[in-house]
C-alpha cells in the first residue's frame, strides 16, 4: 500500500500545525459550506420524497469540499468576501456531487462506496440516483442565477461557466472517454485531455467563478485557468495512484476502479516519475524544487497558443527560460 502523504485524504491539512491560521481558515470556510449546503439542498418533507432524501444523503455526506474551498480561497485572494460568493461555491459542490451520483452508477463505474457510505444508487436505487443528479444540477443553476450580492450579468456568466464545465466539453465527454477510451494506443496528451474534462473542468470552474466575482481581467483569468488545469492534472494523477495502491477503508470509496482504463499510471506504471508527462521530472529523488525542463517546454508551447499581447508573451517566455535552465 502506498504510504505517501500526498495521497492521504487529510494530507492537505495534516502538514499544517494544528493551531495554524491556515487550518483555522480552511476549517471555517468548510463549516460555512457545509452549513449553507444544509440550507440550500431541498429537505424531504414527505417520507415518499426519496429524491430529495437522496440529494441530501449524497451532498451532505462528509467531504473535503475541495472545489468550493478553492473558489472561496481564490475569491478571498482577490479581496472578495467569501460570504458574498458562498452560494455560488455551494452550487459548484452540488454539480460535483451530481457528477458523482452518475459516475458511481452500475452502467458507469459501478461503485458501491463513496465518502465512507454506500453510493446513492445502492442506498436509494438507480432511478432515484439519476433523478437526484438531475435535480441537483437544476438546483445549482438556479442558485447561481439568483445568488445575492453578485451583479446580474456576472451571475449569467457564472451559469455559463458551470454549464460549460458539465457539458460536451467538460464532465460529460470526460466520463465518456474515461469509460470507452482504453488500450495502449492512448498518448499522454490524450490522457491529459481526458483528465482535464473529467476532473480539471470543475477546478477550472472554481477559479473562473472566483475571477468573475472579483472582476478579474482577461489576462488574470487566463493565468488562473492554467493554474487550475495543472492542479486538476495533479489531483487526477494522485487519485489514479491511490486507486491502485490504497485500500477502500483509507480512501472512503471503492478502489481498483481504474483497471483496464487508459490512465497515466496504466501507461507508465505507478513508480514512474513522469519522463513524458508535462511538469514531472524524469530524475527520481534528484529533482530540485525548480520547474523541470519538460514543464518549461510545455508552458512555452501553451504561451505560443495564448492570446496575450506580443510584449506580454516575450516577457513570459523570458521568465520561463530563465527560471529553469535545461540542465536535467
Amino acid at each position: 500500500m502506498l504510504a505517501s502523504p500526498v495521497l492521504s485524504p487529510s494530507s492537505a491539512t495534516a502538514a499544517l500545525p494544528r493551531d495554524s491560521a491556515q487550518e483555522r481558515l480552511i476549517d471555517g470556510l468548510r463549516a460555512q459550506i457545509d452549513a449553507r449546503l444544509g440550507v440550500l439542498v431541498p429537505v424531504a418533507h414527505a417520507q415518499e420524497n426519496r429524491v430529495a432524501a437522496a440529494m441530501r444523503y449524497g451532498v451532505l455526506a462528509p467531504g473535503k469540499r475541495v472545489r468550493p474551498l478553492l473558489m472561496l480561497l481564490a475569491a478571498r485572494g482577490f479581496g472578495v468576501d467569501p460570504g458574498d460568493v458562498l452560494d455560488a461555491a455551494c452550487a459548484l459542490e452540488m454539480v460535483h456531487a451530481a457528477s458523482l451520483f452518475l459516475d458511481d452508477m452500475p452502467c458507469m463505474d459501478d461503485a458501491k462506496l463513496r465518502r465512507n457510505q454506500p453510493t446513492v444508487h445502492v442506498a436509494f436505487g438507480e432511478d432515484v440516483a439519476m433523478l437526484a443528479a438531475v435535480a441537483l444540477l437544476a438546483s445549482a443553476w438556479r442558485i447561481t442565477a439568483t445568488a445575492g450580492g453578485i451583479p446580474p450579468l456576472v451571475r449569467t456568466d457564472m451559469v455559463t461557466v458551470l454549464s460549460d464545465a458539465v457539458g460536451i466539453n467538460g464532465l460529460v465527454t470526460g466520463q465518456y472517454l474515461d469509460l470507452h477510451a482504453t488500450g495502449p494506443a492512448r498518448t499522454t496528451p490524450q490522457i491529459a485531455q481526458t483528465n482535464q474534462q473529467k476532473t480539471g473542468a470543475l477546478f477550472t470552474a472554481a477559479f473562473e467563478l472566483a475571477g468573475l466575482a472579483a472582476g478579474a481581467n482577461t489576462q488574470t483569468r487566463a493565468l488562473m485557468r492554467e493554474a487550475a488545469e495543472a492542479l486538476g492534472q495533479a489531483f487526477q494523477l494522485a487519485d489514479d495512484l491511490a486507486d491502485g495502491e490504497m485500500e477502500a477503508s483509507v480512501l472512503g470509496k471503492d478502489c481498483q476502479q481504474d483497471v483496464g482504463k487508459a490512465t497515466l499510471v496504466a501507461l507508465v506504471g505507478p513508480r514512474a516519475h513522469g519522463a513524458s508527462w508535462p511538469g514531472m521530472c524524469s530524475a527520481p529523488r534528484r529533482c530540485s524544487p525548480r520547474p523541470c525542463p519538460a514543464m518549461t517546454r510545455w508552458r512555452c508551447s501553451r504561451a505560443r497558443s495564448s492570446r496575450r499581447s506580443g510584449a506580454e508573451r516575450r516577457r513570459g517566455a523570458a521568465k520561463r527560460s530563465g527560471s529553469c535552465p535545461d540542465d536535467g
